[in-house]
């Protein structure tokens, strides 16, 4: 990465802009006015798959829709014909449950992949009803990697060495990361190529932005060179308040082209899908909330054709 590069980065770490800015003129309540409204092109079928552009959902506040954005992202992705594999990586369990998996009756998770030898990460992918979106799930077991791998050798990397094996296999693998910048997360971000920043639309998740990236920055400078910040998603954006408004309205400021065009706003949906044990797109195909992650899908499809 060149020093223009690190320029930018450094500017956005610091870019979160104080409480006090967070005031004046509320602006439209269109989030696209914001964004922009450029043509996302149609993605084209693909000839063959792989290899897998890896990319970690992270962001250490909860509550943000980081599972909710891997789930339906995913979704969308495959609904595109491309193969996408989602690593559960958060001891919460919640992205299998958000596919209709007990992850208290699994007898294989990412922790037995993590820790056991003789476990191969096609012993513990598990089918989706979502034609070609596989996950490799988790349950409360996955809370014990984080301490017993303090002692393993290169134990930054042992995410990435265990994806190597199916990395041709797909098109893209995402990691939903915990709410928190541990081990478990610093692994998935080693193992990624880019990071994608799900963010709501309130001044604390602002203010969080720049620690996260701080520690992207690290990683990147010690463990991950290749590592890159794919963008920032706008979420929970609820059109009905100034303060949402103003939020996103800072975010663009403060971030230009990395975020995302697509605004995922509020919609009761989200909460039925989970409870459904199905993505968005399979629930409610036709709801504002699939549309949205249809789009964003076609925004990560298009960067990633700019990237080849």
């Amino acid at each position: 990465m060149n020093s223009s590069d690190n320029d930018k980065w450094a500017a956005l770490r610091g870019a979160a802009p104080p409480a006090s800015e967070l005031d004046g003129d509320p602006g439209a309540a269109d989030p696209e006015s914001y964004t922009g409204r450029g043509e996302i092109p149609q993605p084209q079928p693909l000839e063959r798959h792989g290899p897998a552009r890896v990319v970690a959902m992270a962001n250490q506040k909860g509550g943000v829709g980081k599972t909710t954005t891997t789930i339906n992202l995913g979704a969308a992705l495959a609904e595109y014909g491309r193969k996408v594999l989602l690593v559960d990586f958060d001891p919460q369990g919640a992205l299998s449950v958000g596919f209709g998996v007990n992850p208290h009756t699994l007898e294989l998770t990412v922790y037995n992949l993590l820790m056991q030898d003789d476990v191969s990460i096609e012993d513990v992918i598990v089918k989706t009803n979502v034609a070609g979106l596989h996950v490799l799930p988790a349950n409360i077991d996955l809370s014990a990697a984080e301490i017993q791998l303090v002692n393993e050798v290169a134990r930054e990397q042992t995410l990435a060495r265990l994806l190597r094996p199916v990395m041709s296999e797909y098109d893209f693998i995402i990691i939903d990361c915990q709410p928190s910048l541990g081990l478990l997360t610093v692994n998935a971000l080693t193992a990624a190529h880019g990071v994608l920043v799900p963010l709501e639309c309130e001044f604390f998740s602002l203010r969080g932005v720049a620690l996260l990236l701080d520690t992207v920055d690290k990683v990147r400078e010690r463990l991950n060179f290749d590592l890159e910040l794919d963008g920032i998603l706008a979420t929970m954006y609820d059109s009905r308040t100034t303060h949402s408004r103003q939020v996103l309205q800072r975010v663009v400021e403060a971030f230009g082209d990395r975020v995302y065009q697509t605004v995922i706003t509020r919609t009761v949906r989200f909460p039925e899908t989970t409870v459904a044990g199905e993505p968005i797109t399979t629930w409610a195909p036709a709801s504002s909330g699939a549309r949205a992650y249809r789009q964003l899908a076609r925004e990560v499809i298009a960067a990633q054709d700019d990237r080849r």
